[in-house]
């Protein structure tokens, strides 16, 4: 039999580039069809900022409820049709220098590499072809007749939720979860972290980088 191979799990905001959810849905907000919608939506957006900050204090998946419960209405294929504009405007000049490197290490290990984030799955593929990502985990909306509802499809991929689907996709890719490696910035993402045997802090909060600290793990800064 084989040897099992290993992945490299990286999440996306904050770890590989310099941005957040809530930049990629101000992006949707400003790019409404027409320029007085676009205004409302903007300023709308701008105006949940503060709750966006509040709830991501207390749950990330209320968080992920009430950022895209604002996609309501959204029609799929323009969803669709501006995911690149939004990875050359908004992503492409935020990736972290050092993003490279570690992608670049991760192909001369011969790791299989995963983008796993919250973030909407045509929002992340762009970046996952341009850095040469694998496979990406990601957010699915729910849609209706090519329409948003402003609903996630399950899994919803967020905090303690990502160690438990990465488990599922090692055993569905037959990867040694020990061997294998994860990068993140933000300790809600401590668990899918923990599940690999060679975790890594990167650019990480005060509370990431004390308990990579305790635990010896590696702390990384990209930027």
């Amino acid at each position: 039999m084989s040897p099992r191979k290993a992945a490299a799990f990286f999440d996306m905001d904050g770890t590989l580039v310099s941005t957040n959810l809530v930049h990629s849905y101000l992006f949707m907000a400003s790019n409404e069809p027409s320029i007085a919608k676009s205004i409302f939506s903007t300023a709308k957006g701008i105006a949940k900022i503060p709750a966006f900050i509040a709830v991501d204090q207390v749950s990330r998946l209320a968080f992920n409820d009430l950022l895209f419960a604002g996609y309501e209405g959204a029609f799929e294929d323009r969803l669709v049709d501006y995911a690149e504009d939004h990875f050359e405007k908004v992503l492409k000049p935020n990736i972290f220098p050092g993003a490279y490197d570690l992608v670049a290490n991760g192909k001369k290990k011969g790791l299989r590499q995963v983008i796993v984030s919250g973030s909407l799955d045509f929002m992340v593929a762009p970046l996952a072809r341009h850095l040469g990502i694998d496979d990406i985990i990601t957010n699915r909306l729910e849609m209706k007749n090519g329409v948003a509802t402003g609903k996630l499809l399950k899994p919803i991929v967020a905090g303690a939720n990502k160690a438990r689907i990465i488990q599922e996709y090692a055993q569905k890719h037959e990867l040694d979860l020990l061997e294998s490696y994860g990068f993140s910035d933000s300790f809600s993402d401590y668990a899918m972290l923990a599940v690999v045997g060679r975790p890594a802090a990167v650019n990480p909060d005060r509370r990431l980088r004390r308990s990579a600290r305790e635990l010896n793990w590696p702390i990384l800064d990209v930027r």
